[in-house]
C-alpha cells in the first residue's frame, strides 16, 4: 500500500505524520530548543545509551557497539526559525502543516522511526542519532562545533546523513556563507550646498555596484554544478531629506563553492570592494562543505533508492562534519521550498518514502536479514 492510497493513509504513513504534527507543538525556535530535545529524549528505545546531552545535543548510540561494523549517524536540527501563525500545526489532507514540518521536523519524526525499528533489528550497521539545536543561527552560535570537541565518538562515523529536506534526493557538498557589513563613510553637510560635504550614499553606490552587476559563477566539482552568488542584503544610511550623509552600512552575503577557502572567499570579497572610504567587517563564515561522493556508503544510499545526486546550493551541517574528518551528505524528506515559509508542509508520501529509503540504506526488514537472524536464533 501506498503512503498515500485513494485518500487512505498507510499505517506508517499515520505514524510518521502523527509523530511530526507532534513535534511542531513543541516550542523549539533557535535557542529554546529544551523542550524538544527532552520529548525526543523520551522516545529513544532502551538499547541506545546517551553520548552527549549538552548544550542543546541529544546524541545516541548503541550501547552494545560491534567491532567491524560501519558506523553511520543521522544528523537533524531540532529548532525552526520563528512561527508565524503556523503553530499549532495541523494535518489536511495528504500534508503535515505547520512550522518546521519540512525544516525538519518530518525528518526528525522518521529519525525517531527508524530508531525503533533498529530497537528490534539492529541491522548490519552501528547507527547514531544526533539532535541538535542552534542551527537555524550563525554558524558562531554552533552547537555541533562544541560537541565535536568535547565528545570524540562524534568525530568517528563512516557516514554522516544530515536530514536536511532535499526532497529524498542526495545533495552532496553544501556552500560557504559569507555575512560581512560594508561600512561607507563621507561627510554631513546640508543638502543645498552638497559641495561641502562628502555623500556617502554616492560612495554606497559606487562601490556596490561591483556586486550588483556580478553575474552568478558556475563552480563543477565531480560533475556537480555549484553556483557562487553574492548579493547586498540590507542597506541603511542618511539621516533626513536636507542632510548629505555621512555614512552608509550595507551587507552583503557572499556564497561560495566547494574548494575555496574562507579566507579565499574574504580576500575576493576585499578585491571587489578595494576602494577609498570603504571598511568591510566580517561578521561570519562559515566554510562550504565538501563533495563527498566516493564514500562507498554514498554509493549505498543512492542505490537504496534509485536516488537522484545533486549539488547542495546553501550551507549545511555537513560543512562541520567536514572540519573533523567526517564524510557528510544531505538527504531528507520535505520539498526545501516550502522551508522556513508561513505555509510551510510537508507531504506525508515524502516521510514515508524517506522512510522506506533508510530502511533499504540500513538493511533493516530484508528477506536477507529475517534470514540471518532465523539462522542466529537456531545455533
Amino acid at each position: 500500500m501506498s503512503a498515500v492510497d485513494g485518500g487512505a493513509i498507510s499505517e506508517v504513513g499515520g505514524r510518521l505524520a502523527g509523530r511530526t504534527l507532534s513535534l511542531i507543538d513543541v516550542p523549539s525556535v533557535s535557542g529554546d530548543e529544551a523542550a524538544v530535545l527532552a520529548s525526543i529524549a523520551a522516545s529513544v528505545p532502551a538499547s541506545f545509551e546517551v553520548l552527549d546531552a549538552t548544550d542543546g545535543v541529544l546524541f545516541v548510540a548503541p550501547i552494545a557497539r560491534r567491532t567491524g561494523a560501519p558506523f553511520v549517524v543521522l544528523a537533524g536540527h531540532v529548532d525552526t526559525v520563528p512561527v508565524a501563525g503556523n503553530v499549532p500545526g495541523t494535518i489536511a489532507g495528504t500534508s503535515v502543516r505547520g512550522r518546521g514540518a519540512s525544516d525538519m521536523k518530518g525528518a526528525l519524526a522518521v529519525m525517531q522511526e527508524i530508531a525503533i525499528e533498529l530497537h528490534a533489528d539492529p541491522g548490519p550497521f552501528d547507527v547514531g542519532l544526533l539532535f541538535f539545536g542552534r542551527e537555524e543561527l550563525p554558524f558562531t552560535q554552533s552547537s555541533l562545533l562544541p560537541l565535536f570537541d568535547r565528545c570524540p565518538v562524534a568525530s568517528t562515523p563512516d557516514l554522516a546523513i544530515v536530514m536536511e529536506p532535499t526532497d529524498n534526493a542526495i545533495e552532496v557538498g553544501c556552500l560557504g556563507n559569507l555575512n560581512a557589513t560594508v561600512i561607507v563613510t563621507g561627510r554631513a553637510a546640508h543638502s543645498a550646498r552638497p559641495w561641502l560635504g562628502d555623500n556617502a550614499i554616492h560612495r554606497a553606490i559606487a562601490a556596490l555596484t561591483s556586486i550588483a552587476d556580478l553575474p552568478p559563477r558556475d563552480v563543477t566539482i565531480d560533475g556537480l554544478t555549484y553556483s557562487e552568488v553574492m548579493n547586498v542584503t540590507t542597506i541603511e544610511g542618511g539621516t533626513a531629506a536636507n542632510v548629505v550623509p555621512g555614512r552608509v552600512e550595507a551587507r552583503v552575503n557572499y556564497r561560495y563553492a566547494p574548494g575555496h577557502t574562507p579566507d579565499e572567499a574574504e580576500a575576493r570579497l576585499r578585491e571587489l570592494l578595494s576602494i577609498s572610504a570603504v571598511e568591510v567587517r566580517i561578521d561570519g563564515n562559515a566554510p562550504p562543505g565538501p563533495v563527498s561522493v566516493k564514500n562507498p556508503l554514498v554509493t549505498r544510499l543512492r542505490e537504496a533508492g534509485d536516488l537522484r545526486l545533486g549539488a547542495k546550493q546553501a550551507w549545511t551541517p555537513v560543512a562541520e562534519f567536514a572540519l573533523v574528518g567526517v564524510d557528510a551528505v544531505n538527504f531528507g524528506p520535505g520539498d526545501p521550498q516550502y522551508a522556513h515559509r508561513d505555509d510551510e508542509c510537508i507531504e506525508i508520501s515524502s516521510l514515508v518514502r524517506c522512510h522506506e529509503i533508510l530502511r533499504a540504506f540500513l538493511g533493516l526488514g530484508s528477506a536477507d536479514r529475517r534470514a540471518e537472524r532465523k539462522r542466529s536464533s537456531t545455533t
